[in-house]
C-alpha cells in the first residue's frame, strides 16, 4: 500500500534525485580536490627535481663529482623523499641519497618510466606505500663531453621518489568530511521535503480521494472547501465545480434517457422497414427493367423515345445498385475463395470499366508484373472491389486523364504479398475528406449511397488484405490494395489438391 501511494513515490523519487545530484556533485568535487592534492605533490616534486638537477649540473661542470653524492644525501634527508638517485641508462645506480644503493640496479618500475619515455608515475613501494616517481634525463651537453665523451646523448637519469603518505592522509580526511557533510545535507533535505509533501499534498489528496469515492457511489451532495490558491486548492475548486455539473448532467440524462429509448424503438422499426422495402423494391425493379427493355425493342434506333427509355433503364440500374448495396452492407455474404490469377482479372475488369460512358477520353495503362503467384480470394468480390475503384477513377477525371493500374510482388518477413496500385490524374481528394472516404454513407457525389468504398474496404479485409489511399490535391489519387500471395504447402496429399485448385480455380475443401 505504501509503495502504491503517489506521495510516497514522489518523496522516494525526490530523495533519490537528491542523493544522486548531491552525491554526484560531492563526488566530482572530491575528485577535483584529490587531483589538486596530487598535482600539488607533483609540482613540489618537479620543483625539487629541477633544483637538484641545477645543483648536480653546477657541481659536475666544475668536476666536483664528490659533491654530487653529498647533494643527494642532503636532499634525501627530507622526510617526504623516499629516495634520490642518478642511474645509468642501462639501469645501474651511479649516485644515491642512500650510498648502499650505488652499484645496484634501479627499481624496475623506475626504469620502465625511462624505457616508456615517461616523466612521472605512481606506484606502491614496499615499506613506503604509494610514491610519486619522477625521472628526468641528464643530457650530454658541451661542458660534459670533456669527461663523458660525445658518444651518448643521455649520460644519466635523475630519479626522485616522493612519498604520497601525507597526501593520502589528507585525501582520506577530506573524503570523510565530504561523506559526512553530504549525508547530513541529504538527511536534512529529505526530512524537510517529506514533511512538506505529507502536510500539503498527501493529506489534501487523501481527503479529495475519499470524497471522490462518495461521488462514485452516487452521492452528488459532497462538497469541499478550498483552503489555498495553490494547485491543490485549484483542484478542490475544480472538484466542487465538477460535482455541480455532474448533478445537473444527471438530471438532464434522466430526462433524455426516456427520449432516447423512444427514439431507439422508432429507429429499430425504421431499420426493419427499410430492409423490407429494399426486398420489396428489388423484384419489381427487375420486372420493370425487363418490361421497358421489351418496349425499347419496339422502337427504331432513330426514334427519340429510345433516349428516354435508356435514361429510365440507367436510373433503374442505379436504384438496383443502391438496393444491393443496402442489402449487402446490412448482411454481407461470406466469401467463396479460390486460387485467382489477379493479372487476368484486372485485364477483364478494366475492359468492362472502359465501357463506362465517361471512360472514352481516358488513357488506360496496365503495368502488370508477369509471373505473379495466385491469390486465394473470392473472384466475384474482387471484381466488385476493383470495378468500383476503376469507376471511381474514371468519374474523378471528367475532362480526361490517365488511369494506371500496376501490380507488383512485395516480399516481406510475414510472407509475399501482391500489391495493386490504381492511380488517376484527377483533382485529388482534399485532406479533410480523405480521412472519411471509407465511412459508410459518406459521399460527395450528387447520386450515390456512399457505400461503395466502405463495402470494398470490408471485402478486402475479409480476404486478409488491406485497402489504403493516398491523394494529393490537384495531382491525383492512388488506391493501394494488398493481398496475401497464395503459397500451397509443399508436403503431403494437400500439395496435389492445392495445385489442382490453383489450376482449376476451385477452392480446396476444408
Amino acid at each position: 500500500m505504501i509503495v502504491k501511494s503517489l506521495t510516497t513515490r514522489v518523496i522516494g523519487l525526490t530523495i533519490f534525485l537528491l542523493v544522486f545530484g548531491i552525491g554526484t556533485f560531492a563526488f566530482l568535487t572530491l575528485r577535483r580536490e584529490q587531483m589538486q592534492l596530487i598535482n600539488s605533490a607533483r609540482e613540489s616534486s618537479e620543483l625539487l627535481i629541477n633544483t637538484i638537477e641545477r645543483s648536480v649540473y653546477n657541481a659536475m661542470r666544475i668536476g666536483n663529482t664528490a659533491d654530487v653524492q653529498v647533494i643527494l644525501e642532503m636532499v634525501g634527508q627530507n622526510e617526504k623523499l623516499v629516495g634520490v638517485r642518478i642511474f645509468h641508462p642501462h639501469g645501474v645506480i651511479l649516485k644515491s641519497s642512500q650510498p648502499a644503493e650505488v652499484g645496484r640496479l634501479v627499481n624496475e618500475r623506475d626504469f620502465k618510466l625511462f624505457l616508456n619515455n615517461k616523466w612521472t608515475g605512481v606506484f606502491n613501494l614496499d615499506g613506503y606505500g604509494d610514491v610519486l616517481s619522477m625521472v628526468k634525463p641528464i643530457y650530454n651537453d658541451k661542458s660534459c663531453t670533456l669527461c663523458h665523451g660525445n658518444k651518448s646523448r643521455i649520460i644519466g637519469l635523475l630519479n626522485v621518489n616522493y612519498s604520497l603518505a601525507e597526501t593520502k592522509k589528507r585525501m582520506v580526511e577530506l573524503t570523510k568530511l565530504f561523506v559526512l557533510s553530504t549525508f547530513a545535507i541529504i538527511c536534512f533535505l529529505s526530512f524537510a521535503i517529506s514533511a512538506v509533501m505529507l502536510k500539503f499534498v498527501k493529506k489534501p489528496l487523501n481527503r479529495l480521494a475519499g470524497n471522490m469515492a462518495k461521488v462514485e457511489a452516487g452521492d452528488l451532495s459532497v462538497r469541499m472547501t478550498s483552503q489555498g490558491q495553490d494547485e491543490i486548492g485549484k483542484l478542490i475548486t475544480s472538484f466542487d465545480s465538477m460535482v455541480d455539473r455532474l448533478d445537473k448532467a444527471k438530471k438532464e440524462l434522466e430526462d433524455l434517457h426516456f427520449q432516447q429509448m423512444e427514439r431507439a424503438d422508432r429507429l429499430a422499426s425504421v431499420g426493419e422497414m427499410a430492409a423490407g422495402i429494399a426486398h420489396e423494391i428489388k423484384n419489381p425493379l427487375t420486372g420493370i427493367a425487363a418490361a421497358i427493355t421489351v418496349m425499347k425493342d419496339d422502337f427504331t434506333p432513330d426514334d427519340g423515345r429510345v433516349g428516354i427509355i435508356n435514361e429510365v433503364l440507367e436510373q433503374i440500374s442505379r436504384l438496383d445498385k443502391t438496393v444491393n448495396d443496402l442489402l449487402f452492407f446490412g448482411k454481407p455474404t461470406l466469401p467463396e475463395p479460390s486460387c485467382t490469377d489477379l493479372n487476368a482479372s484486372l485485364r477483364k475488369i478494366l475492359i468492362f470499366a472502359s465501357q463506362h460512358r465517361g471512360g472514352k477520353d481516358i488513357e488506360k495503362k496496365l503495368e502488370l508484373q508477369e509471373d505473379l503467384p495466385p491469390v486465394y480470394v473470392d473472384a466475384k468480390q474482387m471484381q466488385q472491389v476493383f470495378l468500383n475503384l476503376f469507376l471511381n477513377a474514371v468519374q474523378a477525371m471528367p475532362q480526361g486523364g490517365t488511369l494506371t493500374v500496376r501490380s507488383t510482388l512485395v516480399r516481406e518477413d510475414g510472407g509475399d504479398r501482391i500489391r495493386v496500385l490504381v492511380n488517376d490524374t484527377g483533382q485529388g481528394i482534399p485532406p479533410n475528406i480523405l480521412e472519411k472516404i471509407f465511412t459508410p454513407f459518406f459521399t460527395t457525389k450528387a447520386q450515390g449511397t456512399g457505400l461503395g468504398l466502405a463495402i470494398s474496404h470490408r471485402l478486402i479485409a475479409q480476404q486478409g488484405g488491406k485497402l489504403s489511399v493516398a491523394s494529393e490535391d490537384g495531382v491525383g489519387t492512388t488506391f493501394t490494395v494488398e493481398l496475401p500471395a497464395y503459397c500451397p504447402r509443399p508436403s503431403g496429399p494437400a500439395e496435389g489438391e492445392a495445385a489442382h485448385s490453383c489450376v482449376t480455380g476451385i477452392a480446396p475443401s476444408v
